[in-house]
C-alpha cells in the first residue's frame, strides 16, 4: 500500500473515531486568565442603582477561582476620567475581590464609556497592571445603558484582540449598539436584567465567564449567519505537527468539509455556511512528537435575514430577559451621526391597564428627521415580539393585547434615510388582573331603566 495511502485511511479513521466520540477531548482543568470588571460610577446612575450593581458584582467574583495560577480580577470605573480600583495582580482571593468591590467609592463625572474602553485595553495587555501574555481575557461591563461618547471603535478593538465581551444593562440602552458591542452570539453575552434582580443572572453568568476562561478548549466566536471563527490554545508547534479540522452539518455528516492547519496555528474562520444550523466541528492535532486528543465543538449559525428576528431568551429564574440573535438587527452605529438624526432620548410609560400602556419618547423629530418610528415589545420572561409602525411626526403609541402582571421591554427605534436607526429601550409593567367595575346606578327618575 502507498504511504500517502495509508496515511490518509489512517487519518480518515481517527476523524471518524472523534465523530463517534471513541476518543474525548482533554479533561477540563482550572480555568485561567484576565477579568476586568468595567463599573459605570457616573453621576447617571444613582447612588442606589451603584450600590446593587456594587453588590452584584462581588457576589458574582466570590466563588471564582482567584489565584496566582488561576483567574486575576480587576475594577476599572466609568467616569469623566477612567480609574483603575485595583490591578489585576492586588488579590488573590475571590473574598478579597468581593471586599474591594465592596469598598469602592462611585466616582462620579461624564459617562465615558468609549474613554474606559480605550484605558481597559491598555490594562488588560499591560504587564505593569498585573496582566499576563497568553491567557484569555473577558471584560465584563455593566451599564445603565448610556454613554456621552462612542463606544462601538474601542469595543471592536477589543473584540478584535479576543478579548470575550459581556453586558450586563440594567433596563435601557440602545438594543442595536449594545447586541453589536457584545461577543457573538449576543443571547450568550448580552442580559437585561432590572438592577433589583441582577441575582437571577449571577450563576448563568458567572459559568459563561468560567468557560471562556478554560484555554484548552476548542470555542468558537463571532458567530454570524453563514459562519464563525474557532479558536484553540497553542496545542502543537509549527516542527511538531500539524492540525486537521472538520466542520459538517450535524445532521449531514457525510457533507463535512475539512481543512488542514500548521501547528503554529491557533484560529480558523468557516465561512459559506447555512445560516440556522447545527454544525459539528472537530479538531484533530497530528503530532509526531506526543499524542493530543481531538478536540470537539457543536455551534450553531445565527438566523439569517430572511428568518431573522428578535428573540425573547427566559431567564434562569424570572423575568430576567436576553436580546438574542446577533442577525437582521439593521445598521450597527459607531461615532456620531448628524445632528438631524438624533433619536430617541427619553421613554415615558403612562396609562398602563392590565392589557395596554402608552409609550411616548422624546424629543419628538418631525418628517423632515426621520422616516418613521417603529415600537417593538415583548415580556421579558419570554415570548415572541411584536412591532407597532409610527408615522414621523408623532411621538406616542398604545400598545394593545398585552397580558396583565407582566414585565414588558420596549424598544423605540427612529428610521432615518440614509438607512441609519437609532434607539432607546424602556422596561413597562403592567398592573395585575382586570378590575371589575361596579354596576352604575340608573340615573334619578329613569325608573330602574337605563336611558
Amino acid at each position: 500500500m502507498l504511504p500517502w495511502t495509508a496515511l490518509g485511511l489512517a487519518l480518515s479513521l481517527r476523524l471518524a473515531l472523534a465523530r463517534s466520540g471513541a476518543e474525548r477531548g482533554p479533561p477540563a482543568s482550572a480555568p485561567q486568565g484576565d477579568l476586568l470588571f468595567l463599573l459605570d460610577s457616573s453621576a447617571s446612575v444613582s447612588h442606589y442603582e451603584f450600590s446593587r450593581v456594587r453588590e452584584f458584582l462581588g457576589q458574582l467574583a466570590a466563588p471564582l477561582p482567584l489565584g496566582p495560577e488561576a483567574l486575576h480580577a480587576s475594577l476599572v470605573h466609568v467616569g469623566s476620567q477612567p480609574h483603575t480600583e485595583f490591578p489585576f495582580n492586588q488579590h488573590s482571593s475571590g473574598a478579597t475581590v468581593q471586599d474591594a468591590i465592596r469598598a469602592a467609592a462611585q466616582r462620579m463625572g461624564d459617562t465615558n464609556t468609549g474613554l474606559a474602553l480605550a484605558y481597559a485595553k491598555e490594562q488588560l495587555f499591560a504587564e505593569a497592571a498585573g496582566a499576563r501574555p497568553g491567557v484569555p481575557k473577558v471584560l465584563v461591563w455593566v451599564t445603565d445603558g448610556g454613554s456621552s461618547d462612542p463606544v462601538g471603535p474601542p469595543m471592536q478593538e477589543l473584540k478584535d484582540l479576543g478579548v470575550t465581551i459581556f453586558i450586563v444593562s440594567t433596563g435601557r440602552g440602545n438594543l442595536l449598539e449594545l447586541s453589536a458591542a457584545a461577543s457573538a452570539p449576543a443571547q450568550k453575552h448580552l442580559h437585561f436584567v432590572d438592577v433589583d434582580d441582577l441575582h437571577i443572572i449571577a450563576r448563568e453568568l458567572r459559568g459563561s465567564i468560567l468557560d471562556a476562561m478554560r484555554p484548552q478548549h476548542l470555542h468558537a466566536s463571532e458567530v454570524t449567519p453563514s459562519g464563525f471563527r474557532l479558536a484553540w490554545p497553542p496545542l502543537l508547534t509549527a516542527d511538531s505537527g500539524y492540525y486537521v479540522l472538520e466542520v459538517a452539518p450535524s445532521a449531514e455528516p457525510g457533507t463535512a468539509r475539512r481543512q488542514q492547519l500548521p501547528g503554529n496555528a491557533t484560529d480558523w474562520a468557516w465561512d459559506g455556511l447555512d445560516p440556522d444550523t447545527d454544525y459539528d466541528v472537530v479538531l484533530v492535532p497530528e503530532s509526531n512528537v506526543r499524542l493530543v486528543r481531538p478536540q470537539h465543538l457543536r455551534v450553531r449559525t445565527l438566523l439569517g435575514e430572511a428568518g431573522s428576528g428578535r428573540r425573547w431568551g427566559l431567564g434562569p429564574r424570572g423575568w430576567a430577559g436576553r436580546w438574542g440573535g446577533g442577525a437582521g438587527l439593521g445598521p450597527r452605529l459607531t461615532g456620531s451621526s448628524p445632528a438631524e438624526e438624533a433619536g430617541p432620548e427619553r421613554i415615558v410609560i403612562s396609562h398602563a391597564r392590565p392589557r395596554s400602556l402608552r409609550v411616548s419618547w422624546a424629543p419628538a423629530l418631525g418628517p423632515a428627521a426621520a422616516l418613521s418610528y417603529h415600537v417593538q415589545f415583548g415580556p421579558l420572561g419570554g415570548g415572541a415580539a411584536q412591532r407597532v409602525e409610527v408615522p414621523a411626526g408623532r411621538n406616542s403609541t398604545t400598545l394593545q393585547g398585552l397580558a396583565p402582571g407582566t414585565a414588558y421591554l420596549v424598544t423605540v427605534t427612529a428610521a432615518f434615510r440614509s438607512g441609519r436607526e437609532r434607539a432607546l429601550s424602556a422596561k413597562a409593567c403592567t398592573p395585575d388582573g382586570e378590575r371589575s367595575r361596579p354596576p352604575r346606578p340608573p340615573p334619578p327618575g329613569s325608573g330602574g331603566r337605563e336611558p
